[in-house]
């Protein structure tokens, strides 16, 4: 009875540990073409690697808006989303006006997105006023480009009406440029973008910078924007540098998640960064210094846990 007892035992304990190693943790992204895919699809590797009992795969979404309220209804576990979107949910204001999303958390904030508004190089497009009259793209329906082009057209009396706008993922805004159906298309991604690269070796395009005046007029209106300057020979073809606006991106979870899964998920985070570079050069940016200084809202109780243990100064905020 006593061999019976310890071969049940043992058998039980082999199923819980099989039932653990095939947790699968779903990461909502954003379209192929853009930053967050890729990214996403390597924490999911990191994940896999180096947290114990735990897999993970990157799903193809909408972006920022749509992967606030897929954590917020826990269809995903983890989602990377502008600091706007999320600051707007987490606080029940803007797109998120009468609907406060109320137990979402962040892990971290991993890297700046930069407003990317590119034309072709013979488009006579030159400055965001040139825009109106024109097609644009603002991008997909539900993400954070349209959140940030709508908050800098808008900050600089510009609005939907002045323009004929499309809301196009970023593999669809080059196609369309490429093909000639728009005239214009924003980006808020994290540099160099892999749509953008495409587009930019087949076709000649140009970026638009924005003036110190346009930047400021929209640094008003959303304090999560910060100056950010778009380096020459980022893409092809591209001989200056373009000056544009950033806004961070954070990877958020629910306040529900367990508390040492989020701390095991933080720790890997920053500690296997340089298997994320080695993915996406976005990730350079992903440091415990950034994140701090640039996350919008309170994080998790276990991402909190690893931020106080590396001696990282939090803010009053960002504190549950």
């Amino acid at each position: 009875m006593r061999a019976l007892t310890l071969a049940l035992t043992a058998s039980l304990l082999v199923a819980s540990h099989s039932a653990v190693a095939q947790s699968q943790l779903s990461i909502a992204t954003g379209g192929t073409g853009g930053t967050y895919y890729p990214y996403g699809g390597g924490l999911a590797e990191l994940i896999k690697k180096h947290v114990d009992g735990y897999d993970a795969v990157a799903e193809v979404t909408g972006a920022s808006v749509e992967n606030m309220g897929l954590v917020w209804r826990g269809d995903s576990d983890l989602a990377l989303a502008l600091a706007d979107t999320v600051h707007q949910g987490a606080t029940g204001t803007g797109d998120f006006e009468g609907r406060k999303l109320e137990n979402i958390r962040a892990i971290a904030s991993i890297y700046p997105n930069a407003v990317q508004i590119v034309t072709m190089a013979d488009s006579g497009i030159d400055s965001l006023d040139d825009l109106e009259g024109k097609v644009v793209s603002v991008g997909a329906p539900g993400s954070g480009t349209e959140l940030n082009a709508r908050a800098i057209l808008e900050a600089n009396g510009i609005s939907y009406d002045d323009f004929d706008p499309r809301r196009l993922n970023f593999n669809e805004t080059a196609d369309a440029l490429r093909d000639g159906d728009i005239d214009a298309g924003f980006w808020s991604v994290g540099p160099p973008t892999s749509s953008i690269l495409n587009l930019a070796t087949t076709s000649d395009v140009r970026l638009i910078g924005l003036s110190d005046e346009e930047v400021a007029k929209a640094r008003e209106d959303e304090p999560v924007f910060a100056a950010y300057e778009l380096k020459a020979g980022l893409y092809e073809g591209m001989e200056e540098a373009v000056q544009t606006l950033g806004v961070p991106n954070v990877l958020i979870a629910s306040s529900e998640m367990d508390e040492e899964l989020a701390y095991q998920i933080t720790k890997t985070l920053f500690e296997q960064t340089d298997e994320l570079i080695a993915i996406h050069p976005a990730a350079n940016d992903t440091t415990v210094e950034f994140s701090v200084n640039s996350t919008p809202i309170a994080f998790h109780p276990g991402a909190l846990r690893y931020y106080e243990e590396v001696g990282a100064e939090v803010q009053d905020k960002q504190r549950p």
